[in-house]
Formats: structure tokens, C-alpha cells, sequence
């Protein structure tokens, strides 16, 4: 990555009253540029931001390439290029810059030879001057992963080095967002005394004497309740006929010697200690690691738990697993599992749930990173599958899937009054509008609804009224203080845990920035007269009420890890142990059909006007594909006799997973207890590749997806949009800011589940999608001779696809795709690798295999670091923390920490808590007219698919 930046100073002629020359006023500007290069092209992100007092209104950039880059296209501005001259003049959207704010433009080109960066810029005629970069602050101790002694002391050490000239003036210390102390002189410690058993994410922060400022990678420790031995790793993949070491030291100074004897306690016995058994420390010697080397006999796997004790110490065990001689890729798994689990890496809450991200400041669909998401969960249970299928050990699996029921699936005291719900009338109609200040949407009584026809089936299979899947989204540290915890209705501030949410509930437009994150139960004692629900929906009266949204791709997803749990463990003759989680996934399954269903049960295909469209009945109001989300709700006072639940007519390319929808209605251990889920799931299994391959375009990638109610409210599409069953076609279903189909990410995830199902079954419809798909990825994603590569990041889209003909494929001939950049994105290529790996495996493409290997083994030569792998993220997109939240005018309300909401809130305003976080200076340096912040994140969901895809290619190839 390069960058560069540059500050401006542009004189502006000005007349005064009466004819006399005012002076001039001088405007401030600067310009970052940024690139993402991958050998033969380049996008290049320029951020052009006004520190000054007066705005800049119209705007021109202009700069010069030393080599042959050639303009390809370009977005946020109009690009051209004359001979090495590249001209931008702003769009209509971003001509003005106001004093202290910016606005960014971007670009792709083409080169070949060298890329070096523009070393001069000008906006409207006038050369920029160089600009400031912020510091580099690194906590250089304690190490990842230490150990310590409750009561005792934490020393902690940062170096630090300000850039242009300028100088150190302070470093502050940070546990999680807790200031612990500052050093304003090098070399700059702070001893943390005094700290209680836990684990603890620690930070260092610089700051310069420009006011600049950045915060270091966090470090992961571990604070024990009284002595004890440390032992790391956690754990160890030992290969047939090798040997591994692990270490062992004390948390704390001993008085005398200390002897520590390390056994083998349970497991495989084809792991024996080579050297290591009796180990003896000293008050000299204590905190420096000792080894123990582990042999793994020639033949046999599984693992095994090795135990070090010490009389006085709490004791330290390390699980060693056996693997076969040639499971490079599965070590490494093993390598990646534990720095994710490891207590002190900063990954999970004190009660084992996921966070979104080891940091905190992060915003995309969740709002802040110590939120999670059913996603979360879903890769979790997916890890702990991986985990029992290398080493033999399923309780882990069976301890994830009890801490996703119950924390993430609410409890019958969190869903109260479903047995009152009528099938006959699932819900009240309320229209979605294209804006957030076109709500709250009035419910309409009078536009007619289906029936619900898999309520009573469900009810008669497991004998309860209520639903059994995950709630999307949840604040796991209860930051915004609801205290909506399982079994609780905004307990507040105070209440600890996990805490339910929502977030999204305004219309398409609506993105992460314009909304107002409210409770799952609202009992009206936060936000307004009527707690939050007047922001959303209008009606006559408010009653309390609770109200829960399921994101059908992450439960699709815990049905596909089930199924592999399940294969795995019944080739270790250890089915039994899981047998009654692969249960409960099948039975997550048959609720998740609520996906496939129109939002308000009205018949699927051709449904146009609110009240013309007919009203469902049957199955008639199925699409049998996994829309955007189902939901389900009622009133908290259970004798008020009403609850209601809806699907969604929205279906997304993406969402769809033909592997969780054959193992539902084929694989015995998985199918439904209800009377029609395995067929419904059949069905769906079929219309989903036929929606892949309606989707597909001339290229190869997967568009958009379709609607059974345009614009949400059953409007009338634009003549001639083409359908799939009736149902129109939508580029860019439900979101818009950003549009939901521009990621690839949606097309790895979703291609990994039918190169998954496609290598289960060998289905030819499943591999006509993915030979033009593979061959379209393939040709966008280029591997340097580094090891380092650049696939596709986001997708722009042209045309439709043909209307659908089941009996004769249209060839989508007017449906295109082009790569407006590339990434290097862990998460995402972790996926694609995944789905290349499948699909050679079955298909025997020698190039999708040596791609799938060139990705991991790039990601793993390139981008480890002590939490897992990552890369460097530029954030431009964070100079919407200052977006408007549009809140109705004369509504006012306050959020749990009394922040106030009213139409004047910006996301930032209500959500104050990011003020205190170490890493807001970088972001408020930002909105100050400062360069684009630059994150390293570790995604929960990331680095388990990045160790989930070393896995998947250990067992495919080695």
C-alpha cells in the first residue's frame, strides 16, 4: 500500500462593499492518496479534506504519474486523463468541502513496470505542500499471551516515533477503553498494580507535539486467581513420526524452587513427553519458559491433554493432537484455533460469546466491535466442528452450541404471548419507504395477509408456541446499557451480559449510520413517551411489546456445520456424543423455512398494489428461498393476546445455501420433525440453483437478487424488469448505502455452499454455476511472486437477466459485472479459497486447487500477527460519524447513558461511548480534516473462516 499526503493553501480574490479589495483568505487543504496494487493495475483512494475556516466550493485535482498507469474508470468525480495528467473535478454530490471536512474520489488504472506514487497535487491550480502522518506507538511488553498474578503487577513498556519533525509528547496505557496511566517521557512504562483475575486487551496510545495521534495493537494477557503455571501454546499439532514443543514458566516470583511435573492425563497414547516431565524453577529463572517436547508415534491420530502441576500453583494443561504425516494445513489450523481461544486474545466475553472483533471501534452492519451477530455464533459452532473432526474432541463443539441457546435463540421468558398468535392473520401490514424520514410507516389494517401455513405443523413437532432461532444481533457487553439479557426486558446499565438489540428497521436507504440502535423488548423506559417504537411504525396507541429478527444465511449456516459435525464424528465412531445438537440443528432448520415465505404471506409472483395482491394461501406465498430475514414478535404482557410473525419478500444471491438445504431434506440426521419441512427443503434446494443460475451473469458472478414486493411496498416495477417465478428482478436487494450486491464477499460465501454441496453430490446443475464462476474469479484475482495477491472487492453492475425459463436457461447476455478494485481481505479470501478447494477437489480443476493453496499459503507467509492474520484497513468511510440520524421533529428522547436523541442526533451524538475508546483520536483527526484513518482488525467470523479454510484444504487435499 502506498500513501501520500499533502496540505494546500489556496488565496481566494474577494471584493468588499464600496468597490475596496478585501484580503485574501487563505483555505487549508489536504489531499491523501492512497493505492491497492496488484502487479498489473491499481485503484488509487484520494481523500481531499479543508482544516481551514472557509469551504471550498468546486473543486479540481489535478496530478502527474511518473509511468504508463492508464485511467480505466472512476467514481465520486469526473475522471480523465491527458498523456501522465490525471484531472478530477467533483461530482454534484461533493463540490462543496466544508471548513474541517473532506471528500474522497477514487480511481482504477492499469500499469506495468513500476507504480511509483505522485509525488505533487494541485486543487484548482495551486501546489499542495506535504502533510503530516501520525505517530507509531507499540506495546513492547507485557508479551501476547502473559500471565500474571491477581493482586500483583502488570509492567507495561511502549516505544514510540512521531514522523515530519515532530515529537513525542505523551503515551497513555489502556486495558480495553480504561485509561490506566500516561508516561510523557521515554522510555515510557506504567506499572499496572493491583489487577484482579480476568483477562485484559491492552493498549498503548502516542501523541505528538502536531496533535496527532494513533494507538498501538492490542496485546492479550491473562491475570490468574493466585500462583500458577503458564503454559503456551494451548494448542500443539504434533505430525506421525515429529515431535512439538511447548512451554512452561510461572505467573509470579516463587519464594524457593519450585518443582513442576508435566504428564500426559488423558487421550491418545501415541503422544508421549520426550524430555520436559520434571522441570525446576528457580526465583531467578521463573518467567522464562521451559520446554517439553511431545512425540507422536508413526502411526495413529487423536489427541491428548498434557497436565503441568506444582504444589502452591494452579495447574496448566495443553492439548496435543496427533495428526497424520502429511496435515501441513491442519497444524496449522491448530496454530490459528488456539491464538482465536486463547482466553487473553481479546476474541470472546467473560461468558464465551463471540465478539464481532478483538477492537472496539469498527462499524459496518454491527455498530461497535464488541457487538456480535448470529453470523458470529454460526461460525463458532463451525470452528468447534472443524476443532472435533482434527482432534477428536466434541465437547467443545457441544459447549458452543449451549452457549449460542443461551445467549442467542431467546428463551420462552424473552418470547412471551406466542401462543396467541393467529396463523389466520400472522401480522399488520405496514409499507417500507425508499427514505428513513418517510417513518414511521403507518400500519394498515385493511391490506389483506396470508395465512401462515407452517405454524401449527411446527407447534405439533415440538410442542411449543415458540421460535427457535437466532436473534441477529446483540451488545455482548451491554454498552448501550439496555440490559435486555436472556429472560430480561431493559434491566439497564447495570444489568451485565449479553444484552439483545436492533438496529436496521428504516427502508433501504437506512445504513449503519442513520440508525437508532434500539431494544428487543422495549418496555418504554428508554428513548421516548412510547420508548422507541414511534421512530418505526405509526399507529393509533403503543403497547410494550418485544420483537426479535433472524438472519436466515447464519441459522443456513449452523445447518451446515451440523452436517459436517455429524459426518465427522461418525467416522471417529463418536456420533453419539453431538447426536442431540444435530437435532437441535435440524430443528433450527424447519423454523428457518419462515425465510421462504413473502413478508406478509401474500402469493408469491406477479404481486403488485397492496390491496390487489392476493392475499396467500397453502404454500402459495413461498418463493422456497432463503429471503433477507424472517421475524417474529408480541406483547410484553402475556394477557394483551396478540404476538405476530413475518418472512420477508426480499431475496439475495448471497443468502442462499443449497448445502444446508440438501443435508434438510436428504441427510437423515438433519431432516425435520415436521410434516412437510423435508419437502418444503427439497424444493427450496432446487430453486435456489435455479436462482443462481438466473442470476448469473455474462461474466460469471452472481447478481443481486429478486423481490415479491417492489420497493417493499408492492408497487409496480418499471416495465420490462425481467422475473424469476413471478418474483422482479432487484440489482441490489433491501440496502442500498452501500448496495448490498457490490461486495464480493457475498459471491465467496455463497459459491463456497454450492462448491460444498456440489462436492457432496456431484449435481451437474451445481457445477454449471461454478465452472463460469470460477472461471470469471480466476481471471480477476492475480498471485505476486511474494505470495501476496489481490482478488476482487467490489462489483458494479449493468442490465438484467433474462426472465426465467426453467425448461431453456436464457444466457443473460445483457447481465454484467465488472471489478471496480481488489483487496487483500483475509476473510474474504479465506471463503473463495474454500470454495475453489470444493470445487476442485470434485471436479479435478488443477488451477482452482493451485489458486485455493497460493491464497492460504499467502495469507500465512504474509499476514500473521500475534492475534491471528490481518491487514491494514483504510477507513474512509468513517468521516460519517458525523452523519445526521433522522429523528421525526419534536421527538425527543434520551439513550440508557443519557445521551439525547432528537432531529438535531448524528450517529456520533448518540452513541458518545466512542469518545473514550483509544482509538477515537485517530478518527476525530479524521473529521478534523485529517489524513484517512488506517485499522488492522481481527474479525471474529474472519479468522475462524481463515482457519476454517486451512482445515477444509488439510481434508480435501493432504
Amino acid at each position: 500500500m502506498t500513501a501520500l499526503a499533502a496540505a494546500l493553501s489556496l488565496p481566494v480574490a474577494m471584493t468588499a462593499a464600496g468597490g475596496a479589495p478585501a484580503h485574501a483568505a487563505a483555505v487549508q487543504c489536504g489531499v491523501d492518496y492512497k493505492t491497492n496494487d496488484w502487479g498489473s493495475g491499481f485503484t488509487a483512494d484520494l481523500t481531499i479534506s479543508n482544516p481551514g475556516t472557509d469551504a471550498i466550493d468546486g473543486w479540481t485535482l489535478t496530478y502527474d504519474y511518473a509511468g504508463n498507469q492508464k485511467l480505466s474508470n472512476g467514481w465520486n468525480g469526473s475522471w480523465s486523463q491527458s498523456g501522465t495528467t490525471v484531472t478530477v473535478k467533483n461530482a454534484a454530490h461533493n463540490a462543496k468541502i466544508a471548513a474541517g471536512g473532506n471528500v474522497t474520489t477514487g480511481a482504477q488504472f492499469t500499469y506495468s513496470g513500476t507504480n511509483t506514487a505522485p509525488t505533487s497535487f494541485a486543487v484548482n491550480g495551486v501546489a499542495c505542500r506535504g502533510a503530516h502522518q501520525p505517530p507509531i506507538a507499540v506495546l513492547s511488553s507485557p508479551s501476547p499471551g502473559a500471565v500474571f498474578t491477581a493482586g500483583g503487577t502488570v509492567p507495561m513498556t511502549a516505544t514510540a516515533a512521531a514522523a515530519d519533525g515532530a515529537t513525542i509528547t505523551k503515551v497513555e496505557f489502556y486495558s480495553d477503553t480504561k485509561l490506566l496511566g500516561t508516561d510523557t517521557t521515554s522510555p515510557y512504562a506504567f506499572d499496572y498494580t493491583g489487577v484482579p483475575a480476568g483477562d485484559y486487551s491492552l493498549y498503548a496510545k502516542a501523541y505528538d507535539s502536531q496533535g496527532a495521534s494513533a494507538e498501538s495493537t492490542p496485546v492479550g494477557i491473562h491475570v490468574a486467581a493466585g500462583p500458577a503455571l503458564v503454559a503456551s501454546p494451548g494448542q500443539l499439532g504434533v505430525q506421525q513420526g515429529r515431535t512439538g514443543t511447548f512451554g512452561v514458566k510461572l505467573s509470579t516470583r516463587p519464594s524457593g524452587n519450585v518443582t513442576v511435573s508435566v504428564a500426559r492425563t488423558s487421550g491418545n497414547t501415541g503422544l508421549t513427553i520426550s524430555s520436559g516431565a520434571t522441570l525446576t524453577f528457580t526465583p531467578a529463572n521463573w518467567d522464562t519458559a521451559q520446554q517439553v517436547t511431545i512425540a507422536a508415534a508413526a502411526t495413529g491420530t487423536g489427541s491428548a491433554t498434557f497436565t503441568a502441576t506444582a504444589t502452591g500453583h494452579t495447574k496448566a494443561e495443553v492439548t496435543v493432537t496427533q495428526l497424520a504425516a502429511a496435515k501441513v494445513y491442519d497444524a496449522r489450523f491448530l496454530d490459528l484455533y488456539n491464538k482465536i481461544t486463547a482466553p487473553s486474545a481479546g476474541y470472546f466475553s467473560p461468558e464465551g460469546v463471540p465478539y464481532h472483533s478483538v477492537e472496539t471501534l469498527i462499524v459496518e452492519a454491527p455498530d461497535h466491535g464488541h457487538e456480535t451477530t448470529s453470523e458470529a455464533y454460526s461460525y463458532l459452532i463451525w470452528l468447534q466442528a472443524m476443532y472435533g473432526k482434527v482432534s477428536g474432541d466434541w465437547s467443545k463443539f457441544n459447549s458452543a452450541w449451549d452457549t449460542m441457546e443461551k445467549y442467542m435463540i431467546p428463551t420462552h421468558a424473552d418470547q412471551p404471548a406466542n401462543s396467541t398468535y393467529n396463523a389466520s392473520k400472522p401480522a399488520t401490514y405496514a409499507p417500507e419507504w425508499d427514505l428513513p424520514s418517510q417513518y414511521p410507516a403507518q400500519l394498515n389494517g385493511n391490506v389483506p395477509v396470508g395465512n401462515d401455513p407452517i405454524a401449527a405443523e411446527l407447534k405439533s413437532a415440538y410442542g411449543t408456541d415458540d421460535i427457535y432461532g437466532m436473534h441477529w444481533i446483540q451488545d455482548v457487553d451491554n454498552v448501550y446499557g439496555y440490559g435486555n439479557s436472556p429472560g430480561k426486558c431493559e434491566a439497564g446499565p447495570s444489568d451485565t451480559g449479553p444484552s439483545y438489540v436492533n438496529t436496521f428497521q428504516r427502508g433501504p436507504q437506512e445504513s449503519v449510520w442513520e440508525t437508532v440502535t434500539q431494544p428487543t423488548c422495549d418496555g418504554f423506559k428508554y428513548g421516548g413517551k412510547n420508548g422507541y417504537l414511534d421512530l418505526f411504525t405509526g399507529d393509533a396507541s403503543y403497547a410494550k411489546q418485544w420483537k426479535f429478527t433472524n438472519a436466515p444465511d447464519a441459522d443456513a449456516r449452523v445447518v451446515q456445520a451440523a452436517y459436517w459435525a455429524s459426518e465427522w464424528a461418525k467416522a471417529q465412531g463418536k456420533s453419539g456424543q453431538i447426536s442431540g445438537n444435530i437435532a437441535k440443528a435440524a430443528k433450527m432448520g424447519d423454523y428457518l423455512r419462515y425465510a421462504m415465505y413473502d413478508k406478509y404471506f401474500k402469493k408469491v409472483g406477479n404481486c403488485v398494489g397492496e390491496t390487489t395482491c392476493a392475499a396467500g394461501s397453502g404454500k402459495n406465498s413461498s418463493h422456497y428461498l432463503l429471503s433477507w430475514y424472517y421475524a417474529w414478535g408480541g406483547a410484553t404482557d402475556t394477557s394483551a393476546g396478540w404476538s405476530w410473525r413475518i418472512g420477508s419478500s426480499h431475496t439475495h444471491g448471497g443468502y442462499q445455501n443449497p448445502m444446508a438445504a440438501w443435508a434438510l431434506s436428504t441427510y437423515a440426521d438433519l431432516k425435520p420433525k415436521s410434516a412437510t419441512g423435508a419437502a418444503d427443503w427439497s424444493t427450496s434446494l432446487k430453486r435456489q440453483l435455479e436462482f443462481y443460475r438466473w442470476l448469473q451473469s455474462s461474466e460469471g458472478a452472481i447478481a443481486g437478487g429478486a423481490t415479491n414486493s417492489w420497493q417493499g411496498r408492492y408497487a409496480t416495477p418499471p416495465a420490462g424488469t425481467s422475473t424469476f417465478y413471478g418474483m422482479y428482478y432487484d440489482e441490489k436487494p433491501v440496502y442500498h448505502d452501500p448496495p448490498s450486491n457490490q461486495w464480493f464477499g457475498m459471491q465467496a460465501w455463497s459459491m463456497e455452499r454450492v462448491a460444498e454441496y456440489y462436492n457432496r453430490t456431484g449435481d451437474a446443475s451445481a457445477k454449471t454455476v461454478l465452472d463460469k464462476w470460477v472461471r470469471w474469479a480466476l481471471s480477476e484475482t492475480t498471485l505476486n511472486a511474494d505470495g501476496t495477491y489481490r482478488i476482487p472487492s467490489t462489483l458494479q453492475w449493468s442490465g438484467q437477466p433474462d426472465t426465467w425459463n426453467a425448461s431453456s436457461p436464457g444466457a443473460n447476455t445483457n447481465l454484467h459485472v465488472t471489478v471496480a478494485d481488489y483487496t487483500n481481505d483475509v476473510g474474504v479470501t479465506a471463503a473463495y479459497a474454500k470454495a475453489l478447494s470444493y470445487y476442485a477437489a470434485k471436479s479435478g480443476d488443477t488451477r482452482a486447487k493451485d489458486t485455493a493453496q497460493a491464497l492460504l499459503d499467502g495469507m500465512w507467509n504474509n499476514y500473521q500477527d500475534a492475534l491471528g492474520i490481518a491487514v491494514p484497513e483504510s477507513r474512509a468511510d468513517y468521516n460519517r460519524f458525523d452523519d445526521p440520524v433522522y429523528v421525526p421533529s419534536g421527538w425527543t428522547g434520551t439513550m440508557p447513558n443519557g445521551d439525547k436523541i432528537d432531529s438535531s442526533s448524528t450517529f456520533a451524538s448518540i452513541r458518545s461511548f466512542y469518545k473514550d475508546d483509544p482509538a477515537w483520536s485517530k478518527v476525530e483527526a479524521y473529521l478534523k480534516g485529517g489524513a484517512v484513518p488506517s485499522f488492522t482488525y481481527h474479525r471474529f467470523w474472519a479468522q475462524a473462516d481463515i482457519a476454517l479454510a486451512m482445515g477444509s484444504y488439510a481434508d480435501l487435499f493432504e
